[in-house]
């Protein structure tokens, strides 16, 4: 009892909050130090298998192009490997939201970023610039940002804990000026016809919170409901997964529209910074996870968030592409096959014609037809 007193004043002082103090609506796990660097393990975990998959998928396009292989891309068992690794990673993304704040999971995804440029280079043999460094040093001191000065508590999220929250005053008023804001985007989007980055990455952005703000309740729940205490028999529950499934599709869609109008170096960085922002600023909103936190804690996350959107800007920045090797090959409606040499004519001043060549000659229509 000694050791874990001790533990909790260290975790307390180093966080900048009371872990005695309860959190409003809910119930402080036992352990919360333990449970809050469990989602982070996850979360890292999952992220740096998304990296792996990215550049499996990548490196079987690259392998079909350089041997002219014909067959679709999805027909491929080392692309269908990158896609299984990335539905682990996304899962993993998915159980680490049940363990730590959304606030933190989500910046996060600059381990990504970073693995896989350090993949790239290793395995694809892409070009290691100077930006790439210094990218990536930023990243990683940004995260350990952000790992130590993010709110450290961790709540049980119960289905009566979601309803308390969904019904507060200031998630009401932050749904009502986001769908305000997406209702313009999307009249300027559609109707406009204005197809600005910025437009189109705002519209996955306002998509996303609602994504974080479902995903992580209902990853709680199912987290609640495996440890004994079943949740998944109240209708918030469902409410929830219906708006989790919703959000993540139309965010995928404007996310793919957004990659065919404009290139993934700019989509990339774009997307990392509102996404995150989006998921701090409902965090904040729905959940109250800066709730109790010191002042010190929250200007030193911003800081680790800026640092890593500093770092994955550099990174991205201007990617150089990977160019397939030089393969001379010759188009195959070039080369005569034995279907159609004796139909041509063998010389251009040779009086002898091939069947083909000949038939045209034939149906040629004479001066007595210009009549």
């Amino acid at each position: 009892m000694a050791n874990k007193s001790t533990l909790d004043g260290v975790f307390s002082n180093r966080t900048g909050q009371n872990s005695s103090v309860p959190h409003p609506f809910t119930e402080t796990r036992e352990n919360p130090l333990k449970t809050y660097l469990l989602g982070i393990i996850i979360s890292i975990c999952g992220n740096f298998l998304i990296s792996i998959s990215l550049n499996i998928q990548k490196y079987a396009h690259m392998r079909q192009s350089q041997l002219g292989d014909s067959k679709p891309y999805y027909r491929s068992v080392l692309w269908w490997s990158g896609v299984v690794l990335m539905g682990v990673g996304e899962l993993g993304n998915f159980a680490a939201y049940g363990f730590a704040p959304a606030s933190l999971i989500a910046p996060l995804g600059c381990v990504s970023v970073i693995a896989s440029a350090a993949i790239s280079v290793a395995f694809l043999k892409e070009t290691l610039r100077a930006s790439d460094i210094v990218g990536g040093a930023l990243a990683v001191v940004g995260t350990y940002l952000l790992v130590t000065f993010a709110p450290h508590t961790s709540t049980h999220i119960t289905a009566h804990l979601v309803q308390r929250y969904a019904v507060s005053w200031q998630f009401l008023i932050y749904l009502f000026l986001e769908v305000i804001v997406f209702s313009i985007l999307l009249y300027l989007y559609k109707r406009r016809n204005m197809k600005h980055i910025t437009i189109v990455m705002l519209l996955v952005a306002l998509l996303a919170s609602l994504t974080v703000i479902s995903v992580k309740a209902v990853s709680g729940m199912i987290t609640e409901s495996i440890k004994g205490h079943l949740q998944l028999t109240y209708p918030i529950f469902y409410v929830m997964l219906v708006v989790m499934v919703a959000s993540c599709a139309f965010q995928i869609k404007f996310l793919n529209q957004a990659m065919k109008l404009f290139d993934a170096t700019e989509v990339v960085p774009i997307n990392f910074v509102f996404f995150t922002a989006s998921a701090i600023t409902a965090g904040i909103v729905f959940y109250q996870e800066f709730q109790g936190l010191a002042l010190l804690n929250i200007l030193m996350f911003l800081f680790g968030c800026l640092l890593s959107f500093i770092g994955v800007f550099l990174i991205a920045r201007d990617r150089p592409k990977i160019k397939p090797e030089n393969i001379t090959f010759i188009a195959m409606g070039k080369i005569p096959g034995r279907r159609s040499k004796d139909q041509v004519q063998p010389e251009a001043k040779s009086n002898t014609y091939g069947s083909l060549a000949a038939k045209l000659m034939c149906n040629k229509p004479g001066p007595q037809d210009d009549s």
